[in-house]
């Protein structure tokens, strides 16, 4: 048995067997087994550093194993680089696209592969016919001339598994797939999947959501610490099971709102709208967490950046405890007592080549300064006050950004904004990307935060951590907020009637 797994007579169609990997001073994988086969889905699960990504990449070539056996349909195989893992049919498809933005989806398609005629000349007219014929498969609604700047991230993601296709994939690893997605692009790639699943493609699915991967998943294997916990069907273990096994310890509840009294009103937008977004009016109080859900194009964070002072406003008005402000810039914003913890923490929340300490210090370097002198003992202390508050695990605050977690960078993001005080703090997919330990822990901060007077509005595309979260939740449609909601009457059903356009009583 593996994992509680009944032994099944199905062969296997890989096998990484005992795998382990060191870098200096890090022991990645110890004797890990991975075992999977013809035509399922298998789910890949563990926290940030678990060694899921490393596991995977020596199964694409990227890194070599230091001990272990890699099987390929019962034959022991030797990648030493990526292009011999794609040559037996392994593609990888990252979290991060690989996509060149300023080319056609056909010419990402068939990337260094272009049929060509007398070996010379680009053969256009087939080019473009095959690259269609497999978005065709795919059941995609975009066209092979399109240029790859102008898709969604549910069509980039498309794009990616066609170009798997179109180099005879057998095994297709999806790294976080549906991370930059709405629920209903979601659910659209979960059906190529399944299809691909019943054409006879096997896929590893590697997810911190576990609804998705009880959805979707046939079997699912977790790591903890670098180390095989346990492999088994689905329908054999439960969403406690799998936390559990991957943090090492039960977490009660993955939502845990705390109850503050809420205060005085602080933040009042009335009739709003911008670049994206039209007649938008609501609230933010002392102490309240405000959740906003929208789907792709809802406009979302088109109001918080206008709020931030990053876009302009066109019309309406804002006011911070009944003060009107004119936030012509995030400076301004920043002086009123607003902050910003932006959806993409790595291209805009953080400087990734920067030490934690830099990044912490960074929005109020002014304030840290005497005489045109940086104080490097006041910035020293002020980033060892909000490493100690949010429980920032990093072996030195000379650290680079890069080299942490994904929750624990995504704490440094919100430290640094916490740095200059606000009074309303703005929190836009705070725990896009992270696992479930450092989600619990960015709720914990928020939890804190509201109890200290801090007014939230938190955005989430995953609902559960909305209706979970939320003091109230407003729900946003093509650019209007179409509906407000309180925490007691709100159900995933009604957020999404609102989202979708549909009224709240159809």
């Amino acid at each position: 048995m593996i994992g509680g797994e009944p032994m099944s007579d199905q062969p296997y169609v890989l096998e990484m067997l005992g795998i382990s990997k060191n870098f200096p001073g890090v022991q990645a994988l110890t004797d890990v087994t991975l075992q999977l086969r013809h035509a399922e889905i298998h789910a890949l699960v563990g926290e940030n550093g678990a060694g899921k990504s490393t596991l995977m990449k020596i199964l694409s070539g990227a890194y070599t194993r230091d001990t272990g056996r890699i099987l390929l349909q019962g034959q022991e195989v030797h990648f030493s680089n990526p292009n011999q893992a794609l040559q037996q049919g392994i593609v990888t498809i990252y979290q991060e696209s690989n996509l060149s933005p300023e080319l056609s989806v056909a010419e990402n398609v068939f990337m260094g592969r272009l049929p060509r005629v007398a070996r010379i000349f680009v053969n256009w007219p087939r080019l473009y016919q095959d690259a269609q014929h497999l978005l065709d498969q795919l059941g995609t609604t975009f066209h092979a001339r399109t240029q790859v700047k102008e898709l969604s991230p549910a069509q980039r993601q498309m794009t990616e598994i066609a170009k798997a296709l179109s180099m005879s994939a057998k095994i297709i690893v999806m790294d976080e797939p549906t991370a930059s997605l709405t629920g209903s692009e979601v659910d659209v790639l979960m059906a190529v999947m399944r299809r691909l699943r019943d054409q006879g493609v096997t896929i590893v699915f590697i997810s911190h959501r576990l609804e998705e991967v009880f959805k979707l998943a046939d079997r699912v294997t977790v790591l903890r610490d670098g180390r095989w916990v346990s492999t088994a069907p689905i329908g054999e273990t439960s969403p406690n099971t799998l936390v559990s096994q991957m943090v090492g310890r039960q977490i009660a509840n993955l939502y845990e709102k705390d109850e503050a009294a809420v205060g005085k009103r602080l933040l009042r937008v009335h009739d709003a709208s911008g670049k994206g977004f039209r007649n938008v009016s609501f609230e933010v109080h002392e102490s309240e967490v405000v959740g906003m859900f929208g789907l792709v194009g809802s406009g979302r964070t088109d109001v918080v950046r206008a709020l931030f002072g990053a876009d302009r406003l066109k019309g309406g008005s804002v006011e911070l405890e009944d003060q009107v402000l004119h936030l012509y810039s995030p400076r301004a914003a920043i002086n009123a007592g607003i902050a910003l913890a932006p959806e993409d923490r790595k291209a805009q929340g953080l400087v990734l080549g920067m030490s934690v300490r830099n990044n912490i210090s960074l929005p109020i370097l002014k304030l840290l300064r005497r005489l045109g002198f940086l104080r490097f003992g006041s910035e020293k202390k002020l980033a060892w006050e909000y490493k100690d508050r949010l429980d920032i695990r990093t072996p030195s605050l000379e650290t680079p950004a890069r080299s942490l977690s994904g929750g624990n960078q995504q704490k440094v993001a919100i430290a640094k904004w916490l740095a200059t005080r606000p009074k309303v703090l703005i929190l836009d997919e705070p725990t896009r990307g992270i696992d479930i330990a450092g989600k619990a822990e960015v709720h914990k901060l928020v939890n804190y935060l509201a109890a200290q007077g801090v007014g939230i509005l938190f955005i989430s595309s995953e609902l559960p951590e909305i209706l979970g979260m939320s003091d109230r939740i407003l729900v946003m449609h093509e650019g209007q907020l179409v509906g407000e909601l309180d925490r007691d009457t709100a159900t995933e059903e009604s957020v999404m009637r609102l989202a979708s356009g549909q009224s709240e009583h159809k």
